[in-house]
């Protein structure tokens, strides 16, 4: 699969590169704070263009000036390593505050560390009025680190189409192009995961005996072995998957080294990818923070989601139980997930595997018969305190995936997510959509 190219928001904390990430991207993922610091890991978001398709980062400030000065140095460290793995990058300065050390320290960066070839376009943002950027703009030229300056704001989107058009000019110019999938191509299911839980044994376990020989994964008890994203295409009952073994998704502060890094792009490029991300868990080990990061990620991106607890034959049966209540317990916030106990080393539970994801596929795509929609609604809300989506009188399904449903209310502010969180259980009980996230948009008129 051709290459999505990543575009990387640098710049010291508080300088709008959470907003400007949230604009591109259309919605809210990246934190807003007024406080210097708050994102403090990297976000990534899927953007799709005019021309080709491209990966946004977010990343943390770099050049100090955050209030946490304990993860100060880690994040200036992932920052650093997210723009050498970048294709395009696009500085931030306030425009609003006089140029600073910090501002100095990070063109000091950008001439070290980015490669020659990549594209820096600096961005003054808080442009709130154009005219007035003419008088600064000759000391951001002054800077010499490129001629390609857009005045941005992304709370009024003043710039954000021409930076849009930029970015896309420049991976043009790089020779990315967009990449098409067929509507027909077989599902796309990542396999995801801390490093050394089995990802690779599985993916090696649905192999035929002809392309085990040909070319298995490697599988090592070395946390990491996977550093690239592999495609396997696998044929079961004459339907074709492509399963996506990814390198594992360490923690921040574990993902020090530049290889690293780069896995862990390669990872998030491919759950950005995926139609169905599959979590992979080790039954002997207890849930981290982690696995439900990872589960965030995932359901964030409105992925299918299935979770395997695999090595289940290290466990007697007990432990297998009380690991399956935890997870159960944790991962509220995607109950909708399957969960399968399975071991890659006697085969228990993977042809379990192909049937669940058939039924999520089938569910992330579905459509609800609009009177069919109706009709539930009507039944849900009878007699229920659920204010004013009591009296709404239409809901509709949107062309999204995966299922959106839109509710069309007096004042969508006062709708309360305990609303919202009975009618996903309400329609679920109904209408299944097991393995899928549901979106839900209360729209006023």
């Amino acid at each position: 699969m051709a290459k999505i190219p990543t575009v990387a928001i640098v710049g010291r904390p508080n300088t709008g590169k959470s907003t400007l990430f949230n604009k591109i991207i259309g919605r809210r993922k990246a934190i807003v704070s007024d406080t210097p610091g708050t994102t403090r890991d990297q976000v990534a978001g899927h953007v799709t263009g005019t021309s080709l398709d491209y990966l946004l980062v977010d990343t943390g400030g770099m050049g100090g000036g955050t209030e946490d000065k304990d993860l100060e140095d880690d994040v200036h460290q992932q920052s650093l390593l997210a723009l050498e793995h970048a294709d395009v990058i696009l500085f931030t300065i306030n425009s609003k505050d006089d140029l600073t050390a910090n501002d100095f320290e990070i063109v000091d960066i950008l001439r070290k560390h980015s490669k020659s070839h990549v594209p820096i376009i600096l961005l003054p943002t808080k442009c709130d009025d154009p005219g007035s950027i003419d008088e600064i703009l000759p000391q951001y030229y002054d800077l010499g680190i490129t001629d390609k300056i857009i005045p941005v704001s992304a709370t009024h989107r003043i710039g954000i189409e021409q930076l849009q058009s930029a970015i896309e000019k420049a991976l043009i110019g790089l020779s990315f192009e967009k990449v098409e999938r067929p509507e027909d191509s077989p599902p796309r299911i990542a396999i995801i995961g801390k490093p050394n839980v089995g990802k690779s044994s599985l993916v090696n376990s649905f192999m035929s005996e002809t392309q085990k020989e040909k070319s298995p994964l490697l599988v090592s008890d070395i946390p990491g072995t996977t550093r690239d994203a592999t495609d396997t295409m696998i044929r079961y009952h004459e339907e074709d998957y492509i399963f996506t073994d990814t390198a594992g998704i360490r923690r921040r502060k574990d993902t020090t080294t530049d290889i690293d890094t780069y896995s862990y792009f390669r990872s998030v490029k491919e759950l950005e990818d995926c139609d169905i991300a599959v979590l992979v868990m080790d039954a002997g080990e207890p849930l981290s923070r982690q696995d439900k990061r990872i589960a965030g990620m995932a359901n964030d991106e409105g992925k299918g989601f299935i979770i395997l607890l695999n090595k289940v034959d290290t466990v007697d049966a007990e432990q297998k139980a009380l690991m399956m209540e935890e997870i159960k317990k944790h991962f509220q916030f995607c109950k909708h997930a399957p969960i399968i106990p399975v071991s890659a080393v006697t085969k228990e539970g993977l042809l379990k595997i192909f049937d669940i994801i058939e039924l999520v596929q089938r569910n992330r795509v579905r459509r609800i018969p609009t009177k069919d929609l109706i009709d539930w609604y009507k039944r849900a809300v009878y007699g229920q305190p659920m204010g004013q989506l009591s009296r709404s009188k239409l809901i509709i399904q949107a062309e999204d995936i995966p299922p959106t449903f839109v509710v069309f209310v007096k004042d969508p502010s006062k709708i309360k997510i305990s609303q919202i969180r009975y009618l996903d259980n309400s329609i679920r009980k109904v209408f299944d959509f097991k393995g899928t996230p549901i979106r839900w948009i209360p729209k006023g008129g």
